[in-house]
């Protein structure tokens, strides 16, 4: 394989995707011959600064120093999240990226996600090497705290669940249907967050700390951009910024840590285990990460991989939210499900909702779809054998994107959850990822531990691990 004059030698691709073009191996290959220095500073809350060090290729290698910079300031905005990117060492090529992140270019998409999420004008700046902004960036103790009687709340967009935890053991726990993407009124979001805090405290003798874990961008306890108040007006967004400090004080003067929901699935992971680092990739309506470090810290960043790119094949399906090709969103989610079901041989009614369709192929993979009437079980052994390439696709990859999430991310376990890896795809998809790793890096294979959430994590949970966000004074 060839791509902007760099050779990539790959023996396993997608079996269903074979125009798969992995970022990761091609970053280094591409590295391999560059030789320019360049510096990329990313500045988000608090003056905080995340600075990543790269090289580019001499100026022969135009288109492909071109799409290098423009997708690793991509990757590095998306993990780390900011509203203003430094470039030095590049000023002509830096150049032309920073005419692609502005309102109405074609990063637009980028752009008023970090001026929504920060409430400030984005910016692109091209500086001399020694004007490079200084690195500020440190991890963050966040939970591992089991002491007293907590409460653990998971805000997801379909289900609310909170758990009544008492020295780390779950005494009671609810999961309650609700539909918060629908609701236009915060009250509706409001209402429900505080009927669940106080069932969980009328379980308990007392309430000394609340933790939540909730989908989206946070800064502090303060939501930014939430799936959770899709249909909040940005004008209203005040209240949805306080609102788990607010139904807090419904509760008492108690304190109230707020997560992304990645982040407590790292965390969960890393204590059910008594393991660290851990990345958890949950794979489901899309594609959501999380990390906790070797000290069991967050690092403060985006980690919203979704919309970070793994692929650059340029014909690659276009992520229906951003409008982005090639992001984690249609590689790690029910979209790549039902991207791939054409190449698998497996039919998909149009007017069944993504969901849906994602079980259509899930119950095939497990025997419940079948035609009892299929001469011979043809019809029924093509199918099953198209699910199963569907799952191992999305397997091989996995493999290939952890070794570009190993560049900007310490690797060594990694956890993979969700709809998409629930049942007998889900093994399927980890089984294959562990192949083409031991196949095409054999170092990465020995370094990391690629698995499915065990029973002791079920138990752990995502409620227990958001109880123990907050340190508390017994």
């Amino acid at each position: 394989m060839n791509y902007l004059g760099i050779d990539l030698n790959i023996r396993n691709l997608p079996d269903l995707d074979q125009d798969f073009i992995p970022m990761g191996p091609w970053m280094i290959e591409y590295e391999k011959e560059a030789t320019r220095p360049v510096g990329i500073a990313i500045e988000r809350e608090e003056g905080k600064v995340t600075v990543f060090e790269t090289k580019l290729r001499d100026t022969s290698f135009e288109e492909a120093n071109l799409r290098y910079l423009e997708r690793y300031i991509k990757f590095c905005l998306w993990s780390v999240g900011g509203w203003k990117v430094t470039v030095c060492g590049c000023d002509e090529e830096a150049a032309r990226v920073r005419e692609e992140y502005v309102l109405g270019g074609p990063r637009d998409f980028d752009v008023n996600f970090m001026m929504n999420t920060y409430e400030r004008p984005f910016e692109f700046e091209i500086c001399a090497p020694d004007e490079l902004p200084a690195a500020n960036d440190t991890d963050k103790s966040v939970g591992g705290h089991l002491e007293g009687c907590r409460i653990g709340f998971d805000a997801g967009g379909s289900d609310r669940k909170v758990s009544a935890v008492i020295d780390g053991e779950s005494v009671y726990s609810e999961e309650v249907v609700w539909h918060p993407k629908l609701s236009e009124d915060i009250s509706y979001q409001y209402d429900g967050i505080v009927d669940s805090f106080k069932t969980a405290a009328s379980k308990m003798p007392r309430v000394d700390g609340i933790g939540v874990s909730t989908a989206g961008v946070l800064i502090g306890n303060a939501p930014m951009v939430s799936s959770i108040f899709l249909k909040i007006s940005r004008d209203n967004w005040d209240e949805v910024k306080t609102v788990y400090d607010r139904a807090a004080k419904e509760i008492g003067d108690v304190p109230i840590v707020v997560a992304n929901d990645g982040d407590v699935t790292a965390l969960a992971g890393a204590m059910s285990m008594d393991v660290a680092p851990v990345m958890g990739i949950a794979m489901g309506t899309s594609e959501a990460g999380g990390y906790v470090n070797a000290d069991r810290n967050v690092l403060g960043w985006f980690n919203e991989l979704a919309f970070a790119p793994v692929d650059l094949n340029e014909n690659s399906m276009a992520d229906p939210w951003s409008g982005d090709t090639g992001v984690g969103a249609t590689y790690f989610s029910q979209d790549s499900v039902i991207k791939l079901a054409p190449a698998a041989g497996i039919p998909l009614d149009e007017s069944l909702a993504p969901a849906e369709k994602l079980k259509v192929v899930q119950n095939i993979l497990e025997g419940v779809d079948v035609d009892v009437d299929a001469v011979d079980q043809v019809e029924n052994d093509l199918k099953l054998a198209g699910a199963v390439y569907i799952f191992k696709s999305i397997g091989c990859y996995l493999a290939h994107t952890l070794v570009l999430y190993g560049l900007f991310y310490d690797l060594k376990y990694v956890l993979i959850l969700g709809r998409v890896a629930s049942g007998e795809g889900g093994e399927i998809l980890v089984e294959e990822c562990n192949r083409v790793l031991a196949n095409e890096y054999p170092e990465l294979y020995d370094k990391i531990t690629v698995m499915l959430p065990d029973e002791k994590m079920r138990r752990v949970g995502q409620s227990v691990a958001a109880a123990s966000l907050p340190e508390v004074t017994l």
